[in-house]
């Protein structure tokens, strides 16, 4: 009746990889939010989602036909440092297959599994409010991501140093195989164990491999190749994770897990968000860096698979994931080059790019409404370009791009769709995610309203220009959850 359409090809694997789970039934689930234009997508029955036994499957209150109900295991290194993790707050209902394509149906928040390590496995309103908001923000601004289906209000409290409003969402994904899954095989089960992931795996995200030479180091390369692009999309955007660690980085390449995450705003690359970074780990600056260290851990759990000489494997690995930086930085100039509406390739390029960011942190800029503003206004008329060291770079700006031979009618075109009006600034999603937890939606239904056209200049989106006045202390997100 929901229109499901499950095959869970997860559960080939061995019995060691999930735990079969029961219902944590909640009190009194209310639906709060269906992402209707995703429903569709999924050929899923938006009426019947929304009645009271869609409410019901939502909330993990009443199984579905063809389910199969499982929490994932998997481990992973947190900041560095490795440990045994799992699905401590998250069931997966079923792989929905529509258009013979596979997708995840996750809720998180449904209670605790054998991997809660002690916690409740619940998860809070406002934390789901923001992933739901930030994830659409994300697929809108074409970047890939997980996706949310649905937030259902439990009717019960949870407990995080204060009394919050419990809720759950609901996850769609390609996958949820993680590099931490793979390092949970590696390290915690074996070869064969190992080989079976990684057969599946490719199966199911790489398939043109599964007959070919040196295929798990192709599949290294594929995995290496995705979060390259992937990367290169957050550094052009201001996107910064605020939680790289290695059970948060899919073998699908999409971003998933929105805890501590947040839009830049005042262009600074050492920009930090998360209360839980102290050391800046995952700072801006440091998000393409951490995601090769983390490919090296993922790679490091494809050797035995890669050669039985250990030499060559090393070697083979190595030379595969020394090529994100290759790839990120092709990714990156391209799409920092399209911000700039440069189009063709001219040995200045870089240095162009590089000395604008250099300015731009120098004089504590916005990023995201100078390139809106390069895009949109007469420059002459900028105020910050008599800034002498900016209308410098200004002058060398418009000689390359005059020097394209290109129409000025192309130019645009390109720098609009890539750049963006609305951004999901920290302190607008913040101000909506308080005002809900406090029974006032319309703030945040006004934010999600307006991020279905990001790149739309009109006057619903030009009001998120509007920059958050300087503090003392600088905005601090929490993954709170």
């Amino acid at each position: 009746m929901m229109g499901f359409n499950f095959d869970n090809s997860y559960l080939s694997l061995p019995d060691e990889f999930y735990s079969k789970i029961d219902l944590n039934k909640v009190a009194n689930p209310k639906l709060f939010i269906l992402n209707e234009n995703l429903a569709k997508e999924l050929n899923l029955n938006i009426e019947n989602l929304k009645d009271k036994e869609g409410v019901e499957i939502l909330s993990g209150n009443k199984k579905v036909s063809g389910g199969s109900y499982i929490a994932q295991a998997y481990a992973g290194h947190q900041f560095g440092y490795f440990t045994m993790l799992g699905d401590g707050r998250a069931v997966l209902i079923g792989e929905h297959i529509v258009d013979n394509k596979r997708y995840d149906i996750q809720l998180k928040g449904s209670g605790q599994t054998p991997y809660s390590r002690n916690g409740d496995g619940r998860a809070v309103f406002g934390p789901m409010l923001r992933e739901y908001l930030i994830s659409e923000a994300m697929h809108k601004l074409n970047i890939k991501t997980t996706r949310s289906l649905a937030v259902v209000t439990t009717g019960e409290d949870v407990f995080r140093y204060t009394r919050k409003k419990g809720a759950i969402l609901t996850r769609i994904a390609k996958s949820h195989i993680r590099f931490g899954t793979f390092e949970f095989a590696q390290r915690l089960l074996g070869y064969e164990e190992t080989k079976l992931l990684a057969d599946y795996t490719i199966k199911r995200h790489y398939k043109d491999l599964e007959n070919e030479e040196d295929k798990y180091v192709k599949f290294l390369y594929e995995v290496v190749k995705n979060h390259a692009k992937l990367v290169a999309s957050w550094q052009s955007i201001g996107f910064i994770h605020g939680v790289m660690n290695t059970d948060n980085m899919t073998i699908s390449g999409e971003t998933i897990d929105y805890g501590p995450c947040a839009f830049m705003d005042t262009f600074n690359k050492n920009t930090v968000f998360s209360s839980i970074d102290t050391q800046g780990r995952y700072s801006y600056k440091n998000q393409p860096i951490m995601a090769y260290w983390n490919l090296c851990r993922f790679s490091e759990s494809l050797l035995l698979l890669i050669d039985k000489d250990k030499d060559i494997a090393v070697k083979k690995a190595s030379e595969t994931v020394y090529k994100f930086h290759e790839l990120f930085e092709k990714n990156y100039i391209k799409l920092m080059k399209n911000k700039l509406g440069l189009i063709k390739d001219n040995q200045k390029d870089k240095n162009l790019i590089q000395n604008l960011l250099d300015l731009l942190e120098k004089y504590e800029i916005d990023y995201t409404n100078f390139f809106v503003n390069l895009t949109y206004e007469n420059l002459d008329e900028l105020e910050i370009f008599k800034i002498e060291e900016l209308n410098f770079w200004k002058n060398e700006y418009m000689s390359v791009l005059n020097s394209q031979k290109i129409s000025k009618e192309e130019i645009f075109d390109i720098m609009k769709k890539s750049n963006p009006v609305f951004i999901p600034r920290n302190n607008i999603v913040q101000d909506a995610l308080d005002e809900a937890e406090n029974g006032n939606y319309t703030p945040f239904m006004k934010i999600l309203k307006d991020l279905e056209n990001p790149f739309d200049y009109n006057e619903d989106t030009k009001k998120y220009s509007k920059v958050p006045r300087k503090t003392k202390y600088p905005f601090k997100t929490y993954c709170g959850t």
